[in-house]
């Protein structure tokens, strides 16, 4: 099978990789670029623990080939700290958001696009937004209290 070189700006670090076409943008990050922040779960869309920022919005890994993704910029959820820990990712942790932490990365992520597009939400709001990410441990009740820590956090400092 032929293969294609391919080169993404990854959490601010240009990185190249050779990849088959038919290589899916989360293997690439995993396998090719070593980034093991998206995790690869259902490889169907369903389970979103893959979410990553592509050009800044919210995308399932796993449902992108890589080489639709040359040229561009992408964040994973460790990409965020910058020395400490983002506030989204610090709320998760503070509320206990996580518990097999396996869905983290892809919660923090659609996180991140939820607080950058709402000020404002309800829990009933907050769970309609996430509904693209499963998580079979935390029945979501800490989670949603982590939206609101992150979102009053960010709040805070957007106002500073």
């Amino acid at each position: 099978m032929s293969t294609h070189e391919i080169t993404l700006t990854v959490d601010g670090s240009e990185r190249t990789a050779t990849v088959e076409p038919r290589t899916l943008l989360v293997h690439v990050l995993r396998e090719h670029l070593d980034n093991t922040a998206p995790k690869v779960g259902c490889e169907s869309g369903k389970c979103g623990a893959c979410t990553v920022q592509l050009d800044g919005e919210p995308v399932k890994s796993c449902l992108v080939l890589g080489v639709q993704a040359d040229g561009t910029s992408i964040l994973t959820a460790a990409g965020l700290a910058d020395g400490d820990l983002h506030p989204i990712q610090e709320a998760f942790r503070e509320e206990h958001g996580l518990q097999c932490g396996y869905c983290t990365p892809g919660l923090v992520m659609s996180t991140l696009d939820l607080l950058e597009k709402h000020q404002e939400l309800s829990r009933e709001e907050i769970r309609a937004e996430l509904k693209g990410n499963i998580c079979r441990c935390t029945g979501y009740q800490n989670v949603v209290e982590a939206v609101e820590t992150a979102a009053k956090t960010l709040d805070t400092e957007r106002s500073d």
